[in-house]
């Protein structure tokens, strides 16, 4: 779709996916092919190695540097991706959170999630109330930004600066097939990528030895093909779960973006497209 509107508009596509962004994840991200990006120019795909978190913030000025180059050239800038974190960020602009001291970072990422999720609903509920239970990544940092600064996570984003919604035109299409056929589509994809060398991508990841904590060793199917590799369980069970965990996944981005993207001003227009 994005390739469409690129060719005939004179587009550039700019990627707005947290995963798509790892060099090590090409096959298990579903970058576009060789072809597809040889097609129209392509940004932010495949540029950060995984043994290096990419920070939301380091997204945002990669995304803005790509958008300035490509209006430079003339193109329609083309955001494309699901991490609605990112665009966000990217539009509403940054909370201006301080740093989180080290140790208290380690003291919540050292907590089981189900205990960072208990604390987080008996300290600050209406954050909780904001993320999805089993979303421990986004709990453990609403938790250390409560525990660091006094403040909810809340409080800091009500505070962001530096958006470029007031800056530019956004003219935001959000795409919702029916969820039965996405989910189908989900399923279909991972066999794909398995025929295409996911486990071989994988095993790759898993002869770097980095820390299971970067977000690279945590996109979809990798946790689950590292536990076959390490011969904990069949390659078929790595499939039923890695599939599981992906229609998964896709729920929250269709309720993220449903109640609560469409509610931002860059979305309340959003229209309805299919694939």
């Amino acid at each position: 779709m994005a390739l469409a509107l690129a060719e005939k508009h004179r587009g550039a596509i700019i990627n707005a996916d947290a995963s798509q962004v790892y060099a090590d994840l090409h096959i298990l991200s579903a970058r576009p092919s060789s072809p597809e990006e040889a097609a129209v120019p392509h940004y932010i795909y495949g540029v950060i190695d995984g043994a290096h978190a990419c920070s939301v913030a380091q997204w945002t000025e990669l995304a803005r540097a790509a958008i300035a180059d490509a209006r430079a050239a003339g193109r329609l800038p083309i955001l494309v991706g699901g991490t609605g974190m990112y665009l966000k960020a990217l539009l509403d602009g940054l909370a201006p959170v301080p740093p989180i001291d080290a140790h208290i970072r380690a003291r919540v990422r050292g907590l089981p999630p189900v205990e960072v999720r208990a604390e987080l609903e008996r300290a600050d509920a209406a954050m909780a109330a904001r993320l999805h239970p089993n979303d421990p990544q986004r709990n453990a940092r609403a938790l250390e930004v409560l525990w660091a600064t006094g403040q909810s996570l809340a409080d800091w984003q009500a505070r962001t600066t530096g958006g470029l919604a007031d800056e530019v035109e956004i003219d935001a299409t959000l795409v919702l097939p029916d969820r039965a056929e996405l989910y189908a589509r989900c399923d279909a994809r991972f066999d794909e990528m398995l025929v295409a060398g996911a486990l071989d991508e994988a095993a790759r990841l898993q002869a770097r030895n980095l820390s299971p904590d970067l977000p690279v060793m945590k996109a979809l199917g990798v946790p689950r093909l590292l536990r076959h590799l390490r011969g904990e369980i069949s390659l078929a069970a790595a499939t039923v779960e890695a599939k599981r965990d992906t229609r998964h996944y896709a729920r929250r981005q269709m309720t993220w973006f449903v109640s609560g993207g469409q509610a931002r001003g860059w979305l309340a227009t959003a229209r309805r497209a299919t694939p």
